[in-house]
């Protein structure tokens, strides 16, 4: 028997297969054959290492190996849509679309499914990597993982052009979301919140062998490339099926407003019958030259817009109010209410805001409430059932003075709706939640320390702050008790890195856990957690300035601020009127670092960390290079996309030649940089202006490179 051959053999009947049973749902053999198959090739490869294939379909099973996830630069910008919710604004898009083309146009009309995005690419018809979004710029390479999901082919079939990217969205199906669910209640783990959490978070495990025991689906909806075979969105996701992809099979080609209208009204009820998440529609203009010519907008393209469905709402009468501390202090009041099934999970809890909206509506215990989900994931309450009140009815709900965990008299700083908790440094959610937020993937970055871990360090009296978290060595993480009694309690935040950063819900869907025995870190994990605290002393100084958790500092403004004062001293040091001389740092953000850094308890903390080696200073090999003074002075605007070099490198291009990024056009503007897919409201605007348009390719003349 020819082995090699053999293999080749087995791998393309495996695939084959694999299409006919996942996306054609027209299986030709039963699991057991299937199974043979693929043990028999399993065996094969095992003997004969020699023949090993990145594409092979034995890598469905995925991997224990453990693998750090590296970023790599889209090709192409990965943009989000801009939203509607009325068939109105649905109008004024296909309006702007008619005025600025100048010609008809066909709508092509797709379900947005609520999953995670991601970029794909194939080369030779071999999937060759797997991007997530990201911050749009650019994503983790998650190809290992992706590798597993069976709705993503390995290996293409047809006339599939030679180099191409397609998009799409993960997805995390109603019934594996539930098995799922069910499966850690049972090993008294933490719930999702809702698929899209759980497609997202599995995608980003490191264990690939778990992600194909979580049976992800992906669904792919557009396709970019130079070879493309059809001018068509609509054709191309019909060419993109016959190659293999799963793509929508509920997607409609419309003439005008009466089609989409139609569409949307049909998939606004049908789409509760789908099995897997949805929550609204995606209308995009089909042609792809007429794409082109609408361009986008510094967020989104103009030529796509998503609608989205209303909220489903639900009712359920309110058993009681508790009150959760922020880690910021804020006191986040929360509605226990009777259970009930809302948008394919079963809601107990929902946001009530603030004191202002608890009275607004009257609330009483035993009310019969309003539940909808914002953005299909929140649940919240919107109105109370009036009708509905009967003798039975409870006390009047009465927000809280002091806080429900230390005890502190609640305060209210003036302009603001929310009670705050000011015992910053006594008060145990506060003091988590800021570790929380420390160890964060956008802060420090610190893997193996999640809410168990904390509570486990801070509960045995291991960490106090997150400056101690610097102090811990294996032994003294071994010797600790892990505490699975329960995970998060009532009165914890949430992870901080799934939330905005003046947002905080303290914990609403946190799951309370029944008590286990207690049980300690192994070695292993101890070895791991300490590696991990120590590369996080590489974090640039502007994140570490975000994980310090100053109110109000975003990730945003702590990196202008970071750029401004390059060092965490001059930062302390800096007056009010120095504060608000950073670009979005205004009165009230000034305010909140003056007060951060004048408590006595964060300057020590923030000398522990100096101590410990965190980078408390830009780093000067990190700063520009001072390449020439060919442009000094001049305010240069970037449009478009651009062939050799992506947008960042063209933005330092232009500090280390002396001259000054810009986002928008105006009379002070020297020139433009523009690239292909310039927007037209830009164009317009320099034209108006007499602003010169420079090529790439005259830039780098420009500046000799």
């Amino acid at each position: 028997m020819d082995i090699k051959q053999r293999i080749e053999d087995l791998r393309r009947e495996l695939h084959k297969h694999n299409d006919l049973y996942y996306i054609e749902s027209n299986p030709e053999i039963s699991d057991i054959e299937f199974d043979k198959m693929m043990r028999e090739l399993q065996d094969l490869e095992n003997s004969y290492p020699e023949y090993y294939d990145a594409t092979s379909p034995t890598l469905r099973v995925g991997s224990d190996i453990s693998n750090s996830f590296t970023q790599q630069m889209h090709r192409y910008p990965m943009l989000s849509l801009s939203n509607t919710y009325t068939i109105n604004e649905v109008k004024d898009f296909l309006d702007r679309a008619s005025n600025l083309l100048k010609e008809p146009f066909k709508v092509c009309a797709e379900l947005k499914y609520d999953g995670t995005s991601i970029s794909l690419t194939y080369i030779d018809g071999k999937l060759s990597s797997a991007v997530t979004r990201g911050d749009g710029e650019k994503g983790d390479v998650v190809t290992a993982n992706v590798r597993t999901i069976r709705t993503v082919p390995l290996v293409l079939k047809g006339d599939y052009p030679e180099d191409f990217e397609i998009r799409g969205e993960i997805l995390l199906p109603w019934k594996e979301f539930d098995r799922l669910n069910k499966e850690r209640e049972e090993q008294e783990e933490p719930l999702f919140a809702n698929p899209r959490n759980a497609a997202s978070g599995t995608l980003k495990l490191q264990n690939s062998k778990i992600v194909a025991a979580r049976k992800l689906e992906a669904i792919l909806y557009y396709m970019l490339g130079a070879d493309l075979p059809s001018d068509s969105h609509y054709e191309n996701l019909q060419k993109a099926a016959s190659w293999g992809f799963n793509v929508s099979k509920y997607t409609k080609l419309c003439n005008g407003i009466e089609d989409i209208e139609e569409f949307i009204n049909y998939w606004d009820t049908e789409r509760k019958n789908l099995p897997v998440a949805t929550d609204g529609i995606v209308l995009k203009v089909d042609s792809l030259r007429q794409q082109v010519k609408l361009g986008y907008t510094a967020k989104s393209p103009r030529w796509a817009i998503a609608y989205k469905f209303q909220a489903e709402r639900a009712e359920s009468e309110l058993l009681s109010v508790s009150f959760q501390v922020g880690r910021t202090g804020i006191i986040t009041p929360v509605a226990n209410l009777q259970p009930v099934q809302l948008s394919g999970t079963v809601v107990k809890r929902a946001s009530l805001y603030n004191e202002d909206a608890i009275n607004a509506m009257d609330l009483h215990i035993g009310d019969v409430c309003y539940v909808e989900k914002g953005g299909e994931i929140i649940p919240k309450i919107v109105g109370i059932a009036l009708g509905e009140r009967n003798e039975r009815l409870g006390a009047k709900v009465s927000f809280i003075t002091k806080c429900p965990v230390c005890n502190t008299p609640l305060v209210k700083y003036e302009g603001e709706v929310a009670y705050y908790c000011p015992n910053a440094n006594g008060c145990a959610p506060q003091i988590k939640g800021r570790i929380e937020h420390f160890i964060a993937r956008r802060a420090m970055n610190i893997d193996g320390v999640g809410p168990e871990t904390v509570d486990s360090f801070f509960a045995n009296s291991v960490i106090e702050t997150y400056a101690d978290l610097y102090k811990l060595d294996v032994d003294k993480i071994v010797s600790c008790p892990r505490i699975k009694s329960e995970d998060l309690s009532d009165n914890e935040p949430q992870n901080q890195d799934e939330l905005n950063d003046d947002q905080d819900f303290g914990g609403l869907f946190a799951v309370k856990q029944t008590k286990k025995p207690s049980r300690r870190f192994t070695e292993l994990v101890a070895s791991k957690i300490v590696k991990s605290i120590e590369k996080s002393k590489t974090v640039p100084f502007e994140r570490v300035l975000f994980a310090l958790g100053i109110r109000f500092v975003g990730e945003t403004v702590a990196k202008k601020i970071a750029k401004h004062f390059k060092n965490i001293d001059s930062v302390i040091s800096a007056s009010f009127d120095e504060l608000i001389e950073v670009e979005d740092v205004g009165e009230r953000i000034a305010k909140s670092i003056i007060e951060f850094f004048t408590d006595n308890r964060n300057i020590s903390m923030i000398d522990e960390l100096k101590s410990a080696g965190v980078k408390m200073r830009v780093e000067e090999e990190a700063q520009l290079e001072i390449a020439s003074d060919i442009l000094k002075g001049a305010s240069i605007v970037i449009s478009g996309t651009f062939e050799h070099h992506s947008r960042d490198e063209y933005k330092a291009m232009i500090e280390t030649n002396g001259g000054k990024n810009v986002s928008s056009i105006s009379s002070k503007t020297d020139f433009i940089l523009a690239g292909d897919n310039m927007g037209p409201s830009k164009l317009e605007k320099a034209k108006k202006l007499g602003i010169k348009i420079i090529s790439e390719n005259e830039f780098l003349d420009m500046i000799k490179i």
